[in-house]
C-alpha cells in the first residue's frame, strides 16, 4: 500500500487535516488584528473604520454558514471544504496585494478580508460536521479536541507572527501574508485525499424551513452569538487593547494578551476533552459563564495593566468550553 492509499482510507488524516483547517481558521481570525493599529496609521483611519474588518469577517462567516447549509450537501463536502481553504488562501495574499490596487489601500483589505471570511465560514459550517462524521468515540470529547486546535493555532499566529516582525519589521506585514496564506494551500491538497463521510443520510435531513419553526434552534442560536462573541470580543482586541489601552509595547501586548489568551482558552478544551466523561458539561459551561463575566470586569476595570493582562487571561480560560460545548449540545 502506498502514501496516497493509505491516506485515502485512514480516517485519522481525515482528522489531522481537520486539524490544520482550524489552525486555519486561527490565521483568519488572528492575523489581522495584530496589525489593527498598523493599519490605522498606514491607511490613515479611525480605529471605528479599524473595528469593521472585524464585523465584515464575521458577518460573511455567519451569511457563508447560512447559505452553506443550504448548499454545501449539494456540492458535496470535499469540494467544498478544498474550494474554502483555497479561497482563504485567495484572501490572505490578498491582504498583500490588494491595497495597492484600490484608491486608499483600505478598501483593498476589506475586500480581502471578505474573500478569506467566505472560505472561514465553510470551513467553521463543516469541520466539526467531517469530524462529527468519523468513525470515532467520546464524540464531545472529540469535538473539544478538535476545538482546541485553534487556540493553539491562535498562540502559533501570534508567536511566529512577533518573532517575524522583530526580526524583519512590521513593514513586512504583506511578506507574512504570503506566507500565512501556504497553510490552507497544503491543506486544500490534504483535504483532497483523506476520506470523508457524511453526517447524515438524505432521508434524515430536516428541511431549513422546519427547523427555523423549531423554538429549540433559536434558543441554540442565542446560545452560540453569546458564546460567540464572548470569546471574539476579547480575542479579536487583546492585543489593540493591551497597546493601546494598557501602554505595553507591541511584543508584550501580543504575547501577554492575544496569546496568553489562546493558550488557557486552548488549555480549558484540552482539559474537558480529558475528563469529559466525569464532568457534567452543562455544569461546566455555566461555571464557565460566571467566570467569564469576572474576566471581563476585571481587564475593563482595573487601573493596573498587569492585574488587566490578568482579567484578559481570564477570559481565554473561561470562553475555552463555551463554543464546543454548545455545538456539541446542539
Amino acid at each position: 500500500m502506498n502514501i496516497s492509499t493509505g491516506i485515502k482510507r485512514n480516517y485519522n488524516h481525515t482528522l489531522y487535516a481537520s486539524y490544520i483547517g482550524y489552525i486555519t481558521q486561527a490565521i483568519i481570525n488572528n492575523f489581522v488584528p495584530l496589525l489593527f493599529l498598523t493599519f490605522q496609521d498606514l491607511f490613515q483611519v479611525s480605529l471605528g473604520k479599524i473595528s469593521l474588518l472585524v464585523s465584515v469577517n464575521f458577518g460573511v462567516q455567519l451569511l457563508t454558514d447560512y447559505l452553506g447549509a443550504k448548499y454545501i450537501d449539494r456540492i458535496g463536502y470535499r469540494r467544498s471544504i478544498v474550494f474554502a481553504h483555497l479561497i482563504a488562501a485567495a484572501g490572505l495574499m490578498g491582504l498583500a496585494v490588494f491595497p495597492s490596487i484600490f484608491p486608499g489601500g483600505f478598501p483593498g483589505i476589506i475586500v480581502a478580508v471578505i474573500l478569506y471570511a467566505i472560505g472561514g465560514g465553510i470551513i467553521e459550517v463543516l469541520i466539526s460536521p467531517i469530524v462529527e462524521a468519523c468513525p470515532t468515540e467520546r464524540k464531545e470529547a472529540a469535538m473539544s479536541l478538535l476545538h482546541s486546535f485553534y487556540c493553539w493555532g491562535q498562540v502559533f499566529v501570534v508567536l511566529f507572527s512577533t518573532v517575524f516582525f522583530t526580526v524583519f519589521g512590521i513593514g513586512n506585514w504583506r511578506i507574512l501574508a504570503f506566507i500565512w496564506a501556504v497553510v490552507p494551500l497544503l491543506n486544500s491538497i490534504y483535504f483532497s485525499r483523506v476520506p470523508i463521510a457524511t453526517l447524515v443520510e438524505d432521508e434524515e435531513k430536516m428541511p431549513i424551513s422546519a427547523l427555523l419553526k423549531e423554538k429549540l434552534f433559536w434558543l441554540f442560536v442565542l446560545l452560540m452569538i453569546a458564546a460567540g462573541a464572548s470569546e471574539l470580543a476579547m480575542s479579536q482586541w487583546a492585543s489593540a487593547f493591551a497597546e493601546a489601552g494598557l501602554k505595553v509595547s507591541k511584543t508584550i501586548g501580543d504575547l501577554a494578551g492575544p496569546c496568553l489568551f489562546a493558550i488557557l482558552m486552548g488549555s480549558a478544551r484540552v482539559f474537558y476533552a480529558k475528563f469529559s466523561e466525569k464532568i457534567s458539561l452543562l455544569k461546566f459551561m455555566a461555571g464557565s459563564g460566571v467566570l467569564c463575566i469576572m474576566g471581563y470586569l476585571l481587564a475593563i476595570l482595573s487601573p493596573n495593566p498587569s492585574v488587566g493582562l490578568i482579567g484578559v487571561a481570564i477570559t481565554g480560560l473561561s470562553v475555552g468550553i463555551l463554543w464546543p460545548g454548545t455545538f456539541s449540545i446542539a
